[in-house]
This record gives structure tokens, C-alpha cells and sequence, in this order.
């Protein structure tokens, strides 16, 4: 599971109740720790734990920035002091949660301790002042089924902003000379979003793969992998070819600090060494280092928000939208040569011969059905976006690869917007439900979430905690 760490500064104004205002901070912090939350405190800062002054939150702002927290959580245990939220948030920059807990009834005089909401009203406004992004969970208790889900979301939202923002794809040779479709612009990714490219051409991932055959052990621990979970439908040679692909790629990654990569797969390479890659990224996927055809560079980001969204739980698979289903007027077939992990497969993968060509290396298997999230982030024309939403594995023909048949809700209108663009034939699925996640994270990422379902306040309740 992903390792992620939030600041944690509890806000209170002195003109309510200081005394509640710490009660409650004390109460969120227990509920922090039963749900086994990691967040960093401010306890040895502030007097009473809380952040309402500027000198304080100047060593709070210190304290985070050297813990590397990835996220900020502002319960507003009264009404809060919001512009030392802003002021903090505003250094930080990271994604922000703002909650408070419902207020109490008046007492028998009229006395109104806390007004915790009528505080985060302030909040909202300041952060937009100071152009902060942020996270609204809705007023409700702790004990609430909504906090425990906000929490756990927000969390995710974090992961996903922490990996993209550390991104460097490894470009393993150029695109093909046919998908004009992956061009991708690398100074503008770089301009808009840090998000770096470390291109190595085919020759360096041969003399790799060379050094890989040559020494042997590496190699020969991937070769038992393969034969202990696949069925083999290769020659010995062409298996021992494959792992050492695998682990060539895996060794280029590491020198170069990618967290992703997209490789030219055909048809250069299988020139060089007489296979398909398939296998390799496949077992590369399985290991959650996204591995994506065809140079697509956007593919590549897009596995990378994918995981990141499932706290790196679940492994992704990179697919064609490629046929209408037979019978099912909302059915697609998402296949692909053969580069899915094997925990998304639904029996034991073979590794073969894929359905295009005639070089061995790809694996073939259908994939798992049940729900799903597909998504695909992409851009043209100075604008990015990312298409998401919701599906489910349906029964369908047998066909070649790995594959999956899937029902959406309205397939013409994701269609139409797969056409319209700035879309592609690729996507990116996952076996979770990561829709939520990951349209609250494109506000701190700078795109555009793009919903096929056409649920945007539905998702948007959910993340508010309705």
C-alpha cells in the first residue's frame, strides 16, 4: 500500500470556546490513529495544539516541510483562524482538506460554543483568495460513515498528486512511424506539469539486454517466475530472451529514476531481438512499474494517476478500445498484444504468439471481470484532460491477447467523445472504483476532469460526503 503522510493543524479563533476547540482536536486525533492514519502533529508547536497564531505556524510550516508531508488536514475545531490556513496552505503546496464537526445545539442560555462551519465558510473564501486548491468534506461527525470515507479519499488524492508531480517516463525509442495518434509535446509537459521524459534509444535497451543474458542470475530468477505462473508456449531461448527484457528494462528504469514507461514495441525491436516485449511489460506491470505500448507517453502518465488512485493496491492494464460488442449495444472490447499483469487475468496467462505478428512474446488471457474504473488522461492544442468513468467486465467472443469485455452506461457518448478527442484509441483500466479520486485530483493537478458518464454531481456529492 502507498506510504502517504499528512500535516495534521487543528485551527480554533479565540472568541469561542478554547476549551472545546482542544477537545475536539483531541477527539480527531484518536479517530486519526484508529483508522491508522500517518500524520505528522504540532503538538510540540503550538501550547495548546492548535494553529491560530503567525508564530506558531511559521515552525509548523518548518516542521512539515522537513517531514515531506504530502497532504494538509484543517479541522476547524471552532470557527478556525483562516488566514493562517491560507498562509500555511499557500507555502505548502499541497492538496488541502478542510472539515469541521457538526456543532452542537445552543445551551439553555442561547450559547453557541464552536460555529465550525460558519468558520470553514471563511476558510473557503480566503483559500480562493490565496488560489489554493482544496478538498471540502462536509460537516459531519466523527463517528460518521462520511469522515472515515473523506479521509481515505483525500488520502488517495494525495498519492495520486504526489506521483504525478514526480513523474519521469522512460522513452524507450520513438514512436512508431504509423501512431501519429501518441505524439505527445515534451516542453510542454515539462512547462505545464514537471512531468519529465528520459528517451533512450533501441540500441541502449539491446546492449542492456545483452549484459542481462550475459550475467545471468537476475535473469534466471524471472525465467523460474515464468514458468511457475504462465504457461509457456515459447522456445527456451525466446522465454530466456523475455526475461531478460524484463530485466534490462527494469535496470534502464533504475538508472534513469522513472516511475513509468513507454516503449516503441514494434517494429524495430523484434529486428533486434526476435521477440515481442509484451511479456516483459507485463511482468514489469506486475510489479507496479507501468509499462505502455507504442510510445504513448500519455498512456504512460495515465497507469501512473491509475495506481496512484488505488494507493498502489491494484495493478492497471493498457488497452485498445477496439470493437463494439456483438450483442450488447453498450459493449466494447478492450484488448491489447498482450502486456497485462497477471493478477488482472481470470485463469493462468499463456505466453505466446500475439494476434498481429508473427514474433513470439505476448501474453494471452481475459481478463477478470467485475467493476471497474477506465480512464485516460491526454491533451492537444495547449488543453489537457482526463476522461474517466465507470465500467463493468461482461461476457463476450473469445479473441486473441489480453483482453476484456466491458458495458458502459451510454457507449455512443463515450464513443463520440473518444473521436472528439483529445482522446485516443488507449485507455488505462483498474479493478477499483478510483472515479472519485481521481476527479478531485485534477483540480490540484491542472487538467480538466472529463466524465463519460456524464455524473459529475453525483461524484461530487459522494466526495462531500453525501
Amino acid at each position: 500500500m502507498a506510504h502517504v503522510k499528512i500535516g495534521f493543524a487543528p485551527t480554533r479563533r479565540s472568541i469561542f470556546s478554547a476549551p472545546d476547540a482542544v477537545k475536539y482536536a483531541n477527539l480527531t486525533r484518536e479517530k486519526l490513529r484508529e483508522l491508522s492514519v500517518e500524520f505528522v502533529d504540532i503538538e510540540d508547536i503550538s501550547e495548546d495544539g492548535l494553529l491560530h497564531s503567525e508564530k506558531d505556524r511559521i515552525r509548523i510550516q518548518e516542521k512539515f516541510k522537513e517531514e515531506g508531508i504530502d497532504g494538509l488536514f484543517f479541522p476547524h475545531t471552532n470557527f478556525g483562524t483562516e488566514y493562517e490556513v491560507a498562509r500555511l496552505a499557500k507555502a505548502l503546496n499541497v492538496p488541502v482538506l478542510l472539515w469541521g464537526p457538526r456543532d452542537e445545539r445552543p445551551d439553555e442560555q442561547g450559547i453557541r460554543l464552536r460555529d465550525s462551519q460558519c468558520g470553514l465558510f471563511a476558510t473557503g473564501k480566503v483559500l480562493r483568495r490565496f488560489q489554493v486548491p482544496f478538498t471540502y468534506l462536509c460537516n459531519c461527525r466523527l463517528e460518521d460513515e462520511a469522515f472515515a470515507r473523506g479521509i481515505f479519499n483525500f488520502l488517495a488524492v494525495c498519492n495520486v498528486v504526489k506521483a504525478f508531480r514526480r513523474t519521469r517516463i522512460l522513452q524507450i525509442g520513438p514512436r512508431p512511424f504509423d501512431f501519429w495518434s501518441t505524439m505527445c509535446n515534451e516542453g510542454e509537459l515539462l512547462e505545464r506539469f514537471q512531468i519529465q521524459l528520459a528517451p533512450v534509444p533501441l540500441p541502449e535497451l539491446t546492449a542492456e539486454l545483452k549484459r542481462a543474458r550475459e550475467e545471468g542470475t537476475e535473469t534466471a530468477k524471472v525465467l523460474a517466475y515464468c514458468k511457475a505462473h504462465f504457461h509457456i508456449a515459447v522456445t527456451e531461448e525466446e522465454l530466456e530472451k523475455i526475461a531478460a527484457l524484463k530485466v534490462a528494462i527494469g535496470r534502464l528504469a533504475k538508472k534513469y529514476g522513472c516511475n513509468g514507461a513507454a516503449i516503441q514495441c514494434w517494429n524495430a525491436l523484434q529486428e533486434e531481438i526476435g521477440i515481442m516485449p509484451c511479456a516483459a511489460n507485463s511482468l514489469l506491470n506486475e510489479e507496479g512499474f507501468p509499462v505502455v505500448c507504442e510510445t504513448d507517453i500519455h498512456g504512460a502518465v495515465t497507469a501512473i494517476l491509475c495506481e496512484a488512485a488505488g494507493m498502489d493496491e491494484a495493478r492497471s492494464f493498457f488497452a485498445d478500445w477496439t470493437v463494439r460488442h456483438p450483442d450488447n449495444e453498450n459493449g466494447e472490447l478492450l484488448q491489447h498484444c498482450g502486456p497485462w499483469p497477471i493478477s488482472c487475468a481470470s485463469c493462468k496467462p499463456t505466453i505466446g504468439y500475439p494476434l498481429a505478428f508473427d514474433h513470439p512474446g505476448a501474453v494471452a488471457a481475459e481478463a477478470k471481470h467485475g467493476e471497474m474504473t477506465l480512464c485516460r488522461f491526454d491533451g492537444d492544442n495547449g488543453e489537457y484532460s482526463l476522461l474517466l468513468g465507470r465500467a463493468k467486465g461482461i461476457d463476450g467472443p473469445y479473441t486473441k491477447g489480453t483482453y476484456v469485455w466491458i458495458e458502459v452506461e451510454n457507449l455512443k457518448r463515450l464513443e463520440a467523445k473518444l473521436v472528439e478527442g483529445p482522446y485516443i484509441h488507449h485507455c488505462v483500466g483498474i479493478h477499483r472504483d478510483v472515479v472519485p479520486v481521481l476527479y478531485e485530483a485534477c483540480k490540484y493537478l491542472g487538467i480538466r476532469p472529463d466524465l463519460y458518464d456524464n455524473d459529475e454531481e453525483e461524484v461530487k456529492a459522494w466526495i462531500r460526503g453525501e
